[in-house]
């Protein structure tokens, strides 16, 4: 839990907390039923308690700790409910992005969008994991700027941390980053011919990655998943 990591005047800090906590919550640095002491994450961050609590309201609101009053702040297990809620979502407006981002693509960014396929193979070959999923996000986002519609990636991104937990998992285990690659680049040639149909049906099944993984990810994870 202890990620190197300090404090700049650039962005509010509750933000800062926020980002630093969900990624380790996210990457399984901390493992669900962590009770979170706000004394102990201020004196990490050298900060008040306040923008501490505030950390804790914005991941409460992305699904990954559960704030009990008198007892504390506690990391949650994996919902899958809330994975496939979330992975719907997601599809349902990235496909819409994926046939617009058909339409607008230029030249120039389909060579940042290539540039980035790139840097995936390499961090795969490294088995850089975390660099792999920065990437991952990257590629998404920008098919988010070439069409025209950055704010869906804010959408996306506050729906998303369960299903990241879930995408880090599956990568060393059911989930291969070689795989997701390839799918990457079928979205890729789709943009380029700039055919709206084939980037639809392929970012639809690359998404639906996520529902073939969870099976399999929350049976040899029985621990981290919230199981009714």
């Amino acid at each position: 839990m202890e990620t190197s990591f300090q404090i700049n005047s650039n962005e509010p800090v509750n933000q800062q907390i926020y980002r630093i906590l969900r990624k380790d919550i996210v990457e399984c640095a901390i493992p669900p039923g962590k009770l979170l002491s706000e004394k102990e994450i201020s004196t990490r961050f050298s900060v008040s308690r306040q923008p501490v609590r505030e950390a804790f309201i914005k991941l409460a609101e992305a699904g990954l700790v559960q704030v009990l009053p008198q007892r504390g702040t506690f990391v949650m297990k994996i919902s899958e409910q809330r994975v496939a809620d979330a992975r719907f979502i997601r599809q349902a407006l990235e496909c819409a992005i994926a046939r617009r981002a058909a339409e607008f693509v230029t030249d120039e960014q389909l060579l940042v969008l290539e540039h980035n396929l790139h840097r995936q193979e390499l961090a795969a070959q490294n088995e850089q994991i975390r660099e792999f999923l920065s990437l991952d996000d990257d590629f998404h986002q920008l098919l988010m700027q070439v069409a025209r519609c950055p704010l869906a990636w804010e959408t996306i991104e506050s729906i998303k941390a369960t299903m990241d937990r879930v995408r880090f998992l599956s990568l060393s285990q059911v989930s291969p980053p070689l795989n997701l690659i390839k799918q990457h680049y079928l979205i890729f040639n789709s943009l380029k011919a700039h055919d709206p149909d084939a980037a639809e049906a392929a970012i639809r099944e690359h998404l639906q990655e996520m529902v073939y993984s969870i099976t399999p990810i929350a049976e040899q994870n029985r621990d981290w998943f919230d199981h009714p």
